[in-house]
C-alpha cells in the first residue's frame, strides 16, 4: 500500500486506533474521513485534528452503510482507502445474561462487529476494482486466533472478519484492490469500557508499529503480543486460552 496520496475513509474513528490511524495517515499527506455514531466526539476529533473530515453514521443501520458509501464517493470519488475499523467488545458470562429480554443489546456486537465490515466492503470493493490502486484494511484482533473466554462474542466476531478478509483477498488478487489485515493485541484504549485495557500497548507505540508494517508492504501486520498468536499450533492456542480465562474468569463472575 502506498502511505501518500490517498483518500481515505476510517470508520470508529474518532477515537482509539482510529483517530491514531487517522492522525499518521494525515501526517503521512493523505485525504482522511472518518465516520462514527456520536456527532460531538466526531467533533472534538476534528478540534485535535482540524483537517480531519467527519461524518455521522450508524453502521449497525444498514440504510446508513448505504447512505455512507454514497455520501463518500458522491463527495470524495477520489477514494481508494477502506479501513474496517469501528468496533465494540462487551464481556459478560453467559450463565448470567438475560438473553431472552436483552438480546438486542449482544446482537448489536455482531452487527458493528461483522455486518458493517462485510457489508461497507462489499458495497466498496467494486468501486476500487475500477482504480488503478486500492486498499480495504480490515482492524480484526489477536483474540480472533486465541479467543478471550469472557468476551466470546468479540472474540468470534473477529475470527469471523480474519476468515472473511482471507476470502476478499483472493477474490479481488486479479484486481487492483490490496486487503490488508491488521491484528491488534490489547491496546490502551476504552474498548468496552474506560480501564479495562490499561495494561495493553501504548496506542502511539502500536499505531507507529502498524504503519511500519504498512511501509513494508505486508498484508497481514500483528504487534506485540499478537504477533505469535498468528501462527500459534492448535495445542499453543488451547493452552494460551485456558490460562488466559482462569486469569480473568473472576471478573465476570
Amino acid at each position: 500500500m502506498k502511505l501518500s496520496g490517498n483518500t481515505i475513509l476510517i470508520t470508529g474513528g474518532s477515537t482509539g486506533i482510529g483517530l491514531a490511524f487517522a492522525e499518521r495517515f494525515l501526517q503521512a499527506g493523505n485525504k482522511v474521513i472518518v465516520s462514527g455514531r456520536r456527532e460531538q466526539v466526531l467533533q472534538q476529533a476534528k478540534e485535535k485534528l482540524p483537517n480531519l473530515i467527519t461524518h455521522v453514521s450508524d453502521l449497525n443501520m444498514e440504510s446508513e452503510r448505504i447512505s455512507l458509501s454514497e455520501w463518500v464517493t458522491a463527495n470524495y470519488p477520489e477514494v481508494n482507502v477502506l479501513v474496517n475499523n469501528a468496533g465494540i467488545q462487551q464481556r459478560f458470562n453467559v450463565l448470567k445474561t438475560d438473553a431472552k429480554n436483552n438480546w438486542d443489546y449482544f446482537s448489536k456486537e455482531i452487527t458493528t462487529n461483522i455486518e458493517a465490515p462485510f457489508h461497507l466492503s462489499m458495497l466498496f470493493a467494486p468501486y476500487f476494482a475500477a482504480k488503478e490502486e486500492a486498499t480495504i484494511i480490515n482492524v480484526t484482533s489477536g483474540l480472533a486466533f486465541t479467543p478471550f473466554v469472557i468476551a466470546p462474542i468479540y472474540s468470534a466476531t473477529k475470527a469471523a472478519l480474519h476468515s472473511f478478509t482471507i476470502s476478499l483477498r483472493h477474490q479481488l488478487s486479479d484486481t487492483s484492490v490490496e486487503v490488508i489485515e491488521v491484528v491488534p493485541p490489547a491496546v490502551n484504549t476504552d474498548l468496552g469500557g474506560a480501564g479495562l485495557h490499561t495494561h495493553g500497548e501504548p496506542l502511539a507505540d502500536f499505531a507507529d508499529g502498524i504503519f511500519k508494517g504498512l511501509a513494508e508492504g505486508k498484508i497481514e501486520i500483528g504487534y506485540g503480543t499478537s504477533v505469535p498468536r498468528l501462527r500459534m499450533s492448535r495445542d499453543e492456542v488451547d493452552e494460551h486460552v485456558e490460562n488466559m480465562y482462569k486469569a480473568t474468569k473472576n471478573s465476570i463472575e
